[in-house]
């Protein structure tokens, strides 16, 4: 997790700014690899030697295996990257998002509703 303070930032939130981007750069390479379908069916078919290929390091390919949001932003994660690592297992924005915050996707989208998004 970032250490900078920054404006207005809520508790609890992985900034991400050029340090994230830099722990993050292989993570998310890897991630927008997924616009291809052959690379989804790679990566599933031998997820270890997938990550291997993009240099991950043992926190990013922990985060990977465990599946968790938080981590794999806490590992330099961008939501929209890692948003087609999700797509690979039929998960979307909203199914983030609730993880992210840690209430179920309904509440996360009655969330959403309220706020008038």
């Amino acid at each position: 997790m970032s250490t900078t303070p920054a404006t207005g930032a809520i508790p609890g939130t992985t900034l991400f700014d050029g340090e994230q981007a830099r722990k993050g750069y292989a993570l998310n390479r890897m991630c927008f690899s997924f616009n291809s379908q052959a690379n989804r069916d790679a990566f599933l078919e031998d997820e270890e030697a997938y990550m291997r290929r993009y240099k991950l390091t043992e926190p990013q390919a922990a985060a990977i295996r465990s599946r968790s949001v938080l981590d794999l932003i806490a590992a330099g994660g961008n939501a929209y990257y890692l948003a087609k690592f999700a797509g690979i297992f039929g998960l979307n924005m909203q199914d983030i998002g609730a993880q992210q915050t840690g209430v179920s996707v309904e509440e996360f989208k009655a969330r959403l509703l309220a706020a008038g998004r």
